[in-house]
């Protein structure tokens, strides 16, 4: 008998849990992208003022790619609460931290008012930026696949990543009005501190909407199993040591199947403010321009793709983004030589369009690799160990490539060696599209009671797809 979590959801309950989901990881990436524009734009003159141009970005983009290094910190803390408390709770706690710190960015005083202080303490916010977006995708991601069916996952799923366009489009829709509305020295004075100010507004927002939304039927629906099988304790003891024994080969799937999506996406649209406007000399409103019209682009094809896997599977879709993007790169940068806004434009539309592809089923994807009582700490790792080396370094590199070589050739190629590694992930992983995910790692809890029934050839537990008829 299936149980009650396996129940269809209603379309008004899952449209709800969308939206709780969607609104939190919207202000969340608002407010992570907002500091990867500001940091290509005015952090090196406000924070960094003593270096040249080029450099002062460098060292701007370092205190960017900080954040990435806290969010793997950030999926082990709230992965590891998750699994034991619940999504709910670590997703309200994930959102005030975020929305706090960029609260706090918008008032600091730059490197004219307390000197070096400035900039050590820009850097401590964008740690705790990291720390919170480390837990908050894993949550966003698990709190609407395990409310939602096995046949439209990938659909349901994919909607909290397009908080990551939404979030770019609002951010560099607010630059881009403040850029046109306001001098270059106001804005250096005083307006880019409005962008960081809203986010207490829209904190509140998601706030009230997230506290709205049940817990995952899922989880409890494990909880209670793990209570009735009177082994609480050793489930909720260290999840990330299960996850290291029974999933460590899909926590390697997950990060390569990432290097290609994160690398790509921020040589996209954060470099590219750099290339077009410092190397190209563009004006700096022309690429803000392009960036904001392919994340409405990114925004309608996320769903779409996410979709399309729940036809075809995950793995063909993202396995056509990532050779997309592969296949891109070349023409990307040739039409951003051209420095004709139509061309950039369309650049970084179909970059967008092809990233999607990996995007929209990822949630999904990741989702069906772990065990319910591990998978807030198997998702969170997976997708967040990654970003170390993939989208934490991905604008330094491309920047210092740009510095020493001083065209865009090697950049192309960095890419497209992200892209290998991702192909090579995706493509010895398994299909997941239809697993149940109530099921997957029961056998493994009967192996840790003596048993070794249900396991695969390597030693995992296989889990039962749902029937689709």
């Amino acid at each position: 008998m299936a149980s009650a979590a396996s129940a269809p959801p209603t379309p008004a309950s899952i449209k709800r849990v969308v939206s709780a989901s969607l609104i939190g990881t919207t202000i969340e990436w608002y407010d992570f992208f907002l500091y990867g524009s500001a940091a290509a734009l005015v952090f090196n003159k406000l924070f960094f003022p003593e270096s040249d141009p080029l450099v002062g970005t460098l060292l701007a983009f370092l205190t960017y790619a900080i954040g990435f290094v806290a969010r793997p910190v950030g999926a082990l803390v709230f992965g590891h609460y998750g699994d034991r408390l619940g999504r709910k709770k670590l997703l309200v706690i994930s959102l005030l931290m975020m929305g706090g710190a960029t609260c706090a960015i918008g008032l600091l005083p730059t490197h004219t008012q307390i000197g070096s202080l400035a900039a050590i303490l820009l850097t401590v916010l964008r740690l705790i930026q990291g720390f919170a977006l480390g837990g908050e995708w894993g949550g966003a991601v698990l709190l609407v696949s395990e409310h939602g069916d096995a046949r439209r996952r990938g659909y349901w799923a994919s909607w909290p990543q397009t908080g990551v366009p939404v979030g770019q489009l609002l951010a560099t829709a607010v630059l881009a009005v403040l850029t046109a509305t306001l001098s270059s020295s106001a804005f250096e004075s005083w307006g880019w501190r409005i962008p960081f100010l809203l986010s207490g507004v829209l904190v509140l927002v998601g706030l009230w909407i997230r506290l709205s939304v049940d817990e995952s039927p899922v989880f409890k629906a494990a909880l209670a199993k793990a209570e009735a099988r009177k082994a609480r304790e050793k489930v909720e003891a260290m999840p990330l040591l299960t996850v290291l024994r029974h999933h460590w080969r899909d926590v390697l799937i997950a990060m390569g199947a990432r290097m290609a999506e994160n690398i790509s996406y921020y040589v996209i649209t954060a470099f590219v403010l750099v290339y077009g406007h410092q190397h190209l000399g563009m004006d700096k409103q022309t690429v803000l321009n392009a960036v904001l019209i392919a994340s409405a682009v990114h925004f309608v094809t996320i769903p779409m793709w996410g979709a399309l896997s729940d036809r075809l599977g995950r793995r063909p879709v993202y396995l056509l983004g990532a050779a997309g993007i592969g296949l891109w790169m070349f023409p990307f940068f040739w039409l951003l030589d051209t420095e004709n806004f139509g061309a950039v434009l369309l650049a970084v539309s179909v970059g967008l369009f092809l990233h999607g592809a990996m995007y929209g089923p990822q949630a999904a994807f990741f989702t069906e690799l772990f065990a319910t009582r591990v998978r807030y700490s198997g998702a969170s790792i997976g997708a967040q160990f990654s970003s170390v080396a993939a989208g934490a370094p991905a604008p330094l590199i491309a920047t210092a490539l740009l510095a020493d070589f001083g065209g865009s050739t090697p950049i192309a190629l960095y890419v497209i060696a992200s892209v290998l590694l991702t192909l090579l992930a995706v493509g010895v992983a398994k299909e997941t599209r239809m697993r149940d995910l109530e099921r997957i790692g029961e056998d493994d809890e009967d192996a840790e009671d003596g048993a070794d029934a249900g396991k695969g050839p390597d030693g995992r537990a296989e889990s039962a797809p749902v029937k689709s008829g």
